[in-house]
C-alpha cells in the first residue's frame, strides 16, 4: 500500500510546535505551493514511520547480503567514511567563499590529488568530474584540444570490442570517429588488428586494464610502444582500477590520461545514478588542457588556480563532488599504502577462487587467470529447458542478489554467461555460501528445472513479466496503465 492510499485528510506527521516552526508556517503561503505539493499524502507520523522502515527491510543492499554484481563493484562502505563526509565543517560551507575561508577543503582536495598522483602515477589531476562517464569525456575533451593545437587530422580513437559502453558514446561526443578493436582469442587487445588500425589519423587508445572481462591486457607494454611511436596517445579506463592499485600504475604502464572511479574502488556510495566522482589524471605535457579550477599549495595557503593556458574549461562548478571527494580522502588515509596493496590483492584471490570452486559447473568464458571478477558461462542448461535468467531468479531464493547476467556481449561468449565480482571486502565463508548456492541451482536445473522457472517464491515481488514491465512502465501512484 502506498502513502497516498494511507492518506486521511487532516492527518500530518509535523506539527509546528516551536517558534521557528511556527515562523516558518506564517511564511507558507498554500497558492503559490505546485499541484503536487497540495496533493501530497496527509498520514499521521507513526504510519509514515511504519511506511518507510517496511519498505527498508524489503530492500536488498550490502549492509544486508552479498552482492556480487560484477562490473559495479557493490562492495562494503566503511561507515567513518559517511561520518566524515556528513561533518558540518564540510557541510556547511559555501564554494563561493574566499578560499582563504575554505582551506581546509583545499587541503583535503589538494592530498587527494596527491595521492592520486601516486597511486596511478600521473603528474597532476583535476577533481571535478561527477562519474565515471563524465571522466572518460573530460579525458577525451583533453586529448582533443591535445590534437587540435598538434596534430589536428588525428580524428579517430580506437577502443577494443570488450571496452565498457560509454567508452565509445564518450570519445563521440568529444569529437572523435570511434574504430572499434576486435579482442583475440585470450581475451586481450588482438595486435595484428591493432597494428593495422593504428595511422597517423588515430588520436588515442582506449583501454580498461583490466578489461571488462575481469582479464589483464597481456600485451599492454607492446600497445603503448606501438601507439606511442604512431604519435598516439594511451587513456586508461580507470573502472577496475580495484584490482591492480599498488601492484601496478597505469602511468608506469605508458597511459597519458587517467580517469578514477571514486564511487568504485575507493568505497564511496555507488548505485541509483550517484553521487560519483571520477578525477582526471594526466602527464605533465597536458597538464596545461586540464579544466578549471585546479587546486595548488603556494607558499602560505591553498589556491584554486584558473591559470591554465589551453585548458578545456569547466568540467563541473567548483570543486566537484566534495562529499564523495571526502569520502576516498578518508578511505585512503585509513587504508594507507599496504592497505590498498592488500586491497587489490584480496579482490584479486576472491575473483579466482569463485572461479575454481563454480567452474565444474559454469565454465569460465576464458580459461585463465582473471583479476577482479569472472565471466562464467551457463551454455549447456538449454537442454534441460533452464535459461541464466531462470538461474538468476532462482538465486534469489537463497537469499542473494544475481551477478550481472548476458553481459559481455561481444564475441567469442555466448549469450549465456553471468559476470561474478565478489569484492575484496566479501569473507571466505560468504563465498562458500554463495558458490554452494549456484551449485545446488545447477543440480535443481538437471532435476527438477521447473523450480527455477517459476522461481523467485521467497521475495517479496515474485516473477514478473519484464519485458512486459519494460514497455508498460508505472511512473506514479496516478499511472495504472499497465498494472
Amino acid at each position: 500500500m502506498t502513502l497516498f492510499e494511507k492518506s486521511v485528510a487532516g492527518r500530518s506527521a509535523f506539527s509546528f510546535g516551536f517558534e521557528e516552526d511556527r515562523a516558518v508556517a506564517e511564511r507558507y503561503v498554500p497558492e503559490f505551493a505546485r499541484a503536487a505539493v497540495k496533493s501530497l499524502p496527509q498520514v499521521a507520523e507513526l504510519d509514515l514511520v511504519r511506511h518507510f522502515t517496511n519498505l527498508a527491510t524489503k530492500n536488498y543492499g550490502v549492509d544486508t547480503g552479498f552482492y556480487p554484481l560484477g562490473s559495479c563493484t557493490m562492495k562494503y562502505n566503511p561507515k567513518i567514511n559517511e561520518r566524515m563526509a556528513a561533518d558540518s565543517r564540510l557541510t556547511v560551507r559555501h564554494p563561493l567563499d574566499d578560499s582563504t575561508d575554505n582551506q581546509g577543503i583545499l587541503q583535503m582536495e589538494f592530498e587527494l590529488k596527491e595521492s592520486l598522483q601516486e597511486i596511478t602515477g600521473m603528474d597532476n589531476f583535476t577533481l571535478q568530474p561527477a562519474c565515471g562517464a563524465h571522466g572518460e569525456l573530460t579525458g577525451m575533451l583533453i586529448i582533443h584540444a591535445f590534437m587540435r593545437d598538434h596534430d589536428a587530422k588525428r580524428t579517430k580513437v580506437l577502443i577494443p570490442d570488450s571496452a565498457h559502453g560509454t567508452n565509445p558514446a564518450s570519445a563521440t561526443m568529444a569529437g572523435f570517429q570511434v574504430v572499434t578493436v576486435s579482442s583475440n582469442e585470450r581475451g586481450g587487445v588482438d595486435m595484428d588488428a591493432l597494428d593495422k588500425l593504428m595511422d597517423d589519423t588515430v588520436a588515442a587508445i582506449m583501454l580498461t586494464n583490466p578489461n571488462t572481462v575481469g582479464l589483464f591486457e597481456e600485451n599492454i607494454t607492446q600497445i603503448a610502444e606501438l601507439v606511442h611511436a604512431r604519435g598516439g596517445l594511451l587513456y586508461y579506463d580507470g573502472a577496475n582500477l580495484n584490482a591492480l592499485m599498488g601492484l601496478i600504475r597505469p602511468g608506469d604502464l605508458g597511459f597519458d590520461v587517467v580517469h578514477l572511479n571514486l564511487h568504485k574502488t575507493f568505497a564511496t556510495p555507488h548505485g541509483g545514478g550517484g553521487p560519483g566522482a571520477a578525477p582526471v589524471g594526466v602527464k605533465k605535457f597536458l597538464a596545461d588542457y586540464l579544466p578549471i579550477p585546479v587546486v595548488v599549495c603556494g607558499d602560505s595557503q591553498y589556491a584554486l588556480d584558473e591559470n591554465r593556458p589551453h585548458t578545456i574549461g569547466r568540467m563541473s562548478g567548483f570543486y566537484g563532488n566534495t562529499a564523495v571527494l571526502a569520502r576516498a580522502y578518508v578511505y585512503i588515509k585509513m587504508m594507507g599504502r599496504n592497505g590498498l596493496l592488500a586491497t587489490s590483492r584480496a579482490a584479486v584471490i576472491n575473483a579466482n577462487y569463485v572461479k575454481a570452486l563454480l567452474s565444474p559447473y559454469f565454465p569460465p568464458a576464458y580459461d585463465r587467470p582473471v583479476m577482479h571478477e569472472t565471466v562464467l558461462s551457463a551454455k549447456g542448461y538449454d537442454k534441460y529447458g533452464v535459461t541464466l535468467l531462470d538461474i538468476a531468479k532462482r538465486l534469489m531464493d537463497y537469499g542473494y542478489h544475481p551477478p550481472t547476467i548476458y553481459f559481455p556481449h561481444f564475441p567469442p561468449y555466448a549469450e549465456e554467461v553471468m559476470m561474478v565480482e565478489p569484492t575484496e571486502s566479501e569473507s571466505k565463508e560468504t563465498m562458500d555460501l554463495f558458490c554452494d548456492a549456484l551449485i545446488k541451482i545447477s543440480q535443481e536445473a538437471k532435476e527438477n528445472p521447473d523450480l527455477l522457472l517459476s522461481a523467485p517464491h521467497d521475495t517479496v515481488v515474485t516473477r514478473v513479466n519484464e519485458t512486459y514491465a519494460a514497455r508498460h512502465l508505472v511512473t506514479s501512484h496516478r499511472d495504472k496503465k499497465g498494472t
